[in-house]
């Protein structure tokens, strides 16, 4: 098919709304495909190079604007009748020959709280499966789980993130924002900052003091400084006492790992792991942050666990001026896993095992609770099910890229293959998408409205600036319309944001994610309204744990772990570790970014980042092609010579399509507690491209 720029639909005058990508959800106003930035808190009138080339995406003409049904091994136009009805009938007769749970439905960590809410009603209601996860499981799990376990409950930031310009310490635990949500590191300026990475980033470079653990050692490193605190008299005991539970527990862990031990294993300096607790111990305000560098792991719910401890020893959390969050990645990540599209999830944060959360669910849905499907598989056991013996047969993907973006992508991409029926809701022809047997045209971010919950909790409306092109329609749309056509009553999916916040707001009342107070009214006034919002008369709650946890008895939980190191080892076949991670001028599995040219223009293809010296020991120099082996795969990438990174470490980007995958190469071992995989280590092997090993 040709490609032609979409035509734009313009306002009458610029709307204020939101940024499409991370989760700092930048304000910034639109008029057309015009991007200026708003004085919003989160970014006071700064945007990264992807924030302002963000109107691209309107316009690109790579926008899917029609259905797609494979005809004969090709993806042919259609109308939206045809492709729903079809979609109607397949899952139908699928559903009907191998049970409901032969169909999965797996969604994003981007998409709006209307639409992460609705999905997981239609997954459960509709379809009556409990095959449903989505990609945040891929970003935040870990940090949740060990958030729940230590606090009661889970909001990344649990204060506004415009508190940390009043740090006077900050210990930045496996993020790179610097990259990843430039305007972020405004609010770090007046700190002492700590930068925990096996990489010497941007992020890094703004730092007083960089430490950099050997990958996969983290844990071991929270434990060396926690013991420093502890035998160097720097405990917080008082607030220990009134505030916390399990500490005599949780030292009989840490007392064997004295700051020299952890030298050894980790590769930071005893000196340097001191230095640490008396900086954090000396500040008037201290705050501990991690992100997906110290999460992506086979063991990240105990990495951040330890994390938390050491911040509970120095009587962070919940104190005004200090405390413990972590850097939500995705743009909805934060709402995204509260209402419903996670596998073991109802709204408002409710566990779906739990009786009383299925009743009153239940309820407001207007089905019996017992109808409603129990917990469902993690997304990572989820697509390694697809296409086996009681496994799914059929998949719906919504907002999500499997094929880029999942471990072990290579797997992945077969099992995907082996399906009966694949349907792909996208605004672009990403890379599953083009393995569907159905593609499904939707409206992207400034063509309807929408809430979005940001890093800190707080709950905004991202508002339609423009109609979109003829053929697309929201994704609520499509869950509506195959509701319908699967035998839901009219009304019981309604397609409207607004009218559908207003459910999930009553779903969610009396859930530990409470939105219940929140209007799109309130909303569209600039009310900063940040969850637990429990009735309109609340003002909402910017600041979590100030008098109490979120326990039974209020108080918070030390958790005892231990180190035990990544999940795959290097050995002589595979003497290297890789990490992957973000660039600046790219998003997730780039399917977005990949298309504005300003951004593409500058890093346009996969690469590698390698130590001279590694890389003069593989035959390789800056710019050659480099193959880098891992035992799922191999990946095609071109050389970054970096004088600073580790010698053991190479570095590769995630967000590219084919050869150059990097999670061609990624574990996927799962935590046992929140079923991450293991994106940010892995042994490998490093050669010339077109040099047989």
């Amino acid at each position: 098919m040709e490609e032609v720029p979409v035509p734009l639909a313009a306002p009458a005058r610029a709307v204020a709304t939101h940024c499409p990508y991370c989760a700092l959800q930048c304000g910034m106003s639109l008029d057309g495909a015009r991007v200026t930035p708003r004085d919003f808190p989160v970014n006071a009138g700064g945007l990264c190079q992807k924030g302002w080339t963000s109107g691209e995406l309107l316009t690109s003409p790579s926008r899917l604007t029609t259905p797609l049904i494979r005809v004969d091994g090709e993806l042919r136009p259609a109308t939206w009748e045809q492709a729903l009805d079809l979609v109607a009938r397949r899952l139908t007769e699928i559903r009907a020959a191998k049970g409901a749970d032969s169909v999965a439905v797996f969604g994003g960590g981007g998409l709006t709280n209307e639409k992460a809410y609705l999905l997981g009603k239609f997954a459960r209601v509709a379809l009556g499966t409990a095959q449903i996860d989505y990609n945040g499981r891929f970003c935040m799990s870990s940090a949740a789980a060990a958030a729940v376990m230590a606090f009661g409950a889970d909001r990344g930031m649990p204060f506004p993130v415009t508190d940390l310009a009043a740090a006077d310490a900050v210990l930045l635990v496996g993020a790179n924002p610097a990259e990843t949500m430039p305007p972020f590191t405004q609010h770090l300026r007046g700190a002492d900052l700590i930068v925990v990475d096996p990489r010497r980033t941007p992020t890094a470079d703004l730092a007083g003091l960089h430490l950099a653990p050997a990958p996969g050692t983290d844990l071991a490193l929270a434990q060396g400084i926690l013991h420093a605190v502890v035998a160097d008299g720097l405990l917080d005991q008082s607030y220990v006492d009134a505030r916390t539970n399990g500490f005599g527990e949780l030292w009989r862990s840490v007392a064997a790992w004295w700051p020299e031990r952890v030298e050894q294993v980790t590769g930071v300096s005893a000196a340097d792991q001191r230095r640490v607790a008396a900086k954090l111990a000396s500040a008037r305000n201290a705050y501990v942050l991690t992100a997906r560098g110290t999460e992506q792991h086979a063991n990240g719910t105990a990495m951040v666990n330890a994390w938390i401890n050491l911040a509970l020893a120095l009587g962070l959390p919940g104190r005004q001026g200090s405390g413990f969050g972590c850097l939500t990645g995705q743009g909805n990540g934060q709402g995204g896993r509260e209402h419903g599209q996670k596998a073991d999830q109802l709204p408002g944060y409710r566990k779906i095992d739990d009786p009383a959360a299925r009743e009153y669910v239940a309820g407001v849905w207007g089905v019996p609770p017992e109808s409603l499907p129990g917990p469902g598989r993690s997304a990572v056991e989820l697509l390694e099910a697809l296409g086996t013996e009681g496994g799914p047969s059929a998949l719906m993907v919504f907002g999500s890229n499997l094929v880029v973006s999942a471990p072990r992508a290579g797997r992945v991409q077969e099992k995907v293959s082996s399906l009966d029926f694949l349907v792909v809701s996208d605004l672009v022809l990403s890379e599953t998408a083009v393995m569907a047997d159905v593609v499904l045209p939707v409206t992207q971010w400034a063509e309807e409205d929408g809430t979005m919950t940001n890093l800190e909790g707080r709950i905004l409306l991202r508002r339609k600036a423009i109609d979109p092109p003829s053929g697309a329609r929201t994704d609520l749309y499509v869950l509506s319309e195959l509701a319908r056509r699967l035998g839901q009553p009219d009304g019981r999916f309604p397609s409207d944001a607004e009218t559908v916040f207003t459910e999930l707001r009553q779903a969610s009342k009396g859930g530990v994610a409470d939105y219940s107070g929140v209007t799109y009214d309130r909303l569209r006034d600039g009310e900063a309204l940040y969850w637990p919002v429990p009735a309109e008369s609340h003002p909402g709650t910017p600041r979590m744990f100030l008098g109490t946890f979120a326990h039974p008895d209020g108080r918070a939980r030390f958790v005892p772990v231990d180190h035990v190191g990544p999940a795959e080892v290097p050995d002589a076949e595979f003497p290297l570790q890789a990490t992957t991670g973000r660039v600046l001028q790219h998003y997730q599995s780039g399917a977005q970014t990949r298309l504005v040219k300003e951004l593409n223009d500058v890093v346009a293809e996969a690469f590698v980042e390698v130590h001279p010296d590694t890389a003069a020991r593989a035959g390789l120099a800056e710019g050659d092609l480099a193959v880098v082996r891992s035992r799922r795969g191999e990946t095609v990438a071109r050389v970054r010579c970096v004088p600073s990174l580790r010698p053991d470490l190479v570095f590769l980007p995630f967000h590219f399509p084919g050869e150059g995958r990097a999670n061609l190469l990624t574990n996927p071992a799962l935590d046992p507690t929140s079923r991450m995989p293991e994106f940010k280590v892995c042994a490998v092997a490093l050669a010339p491209a077109g040099v047989v090993a």
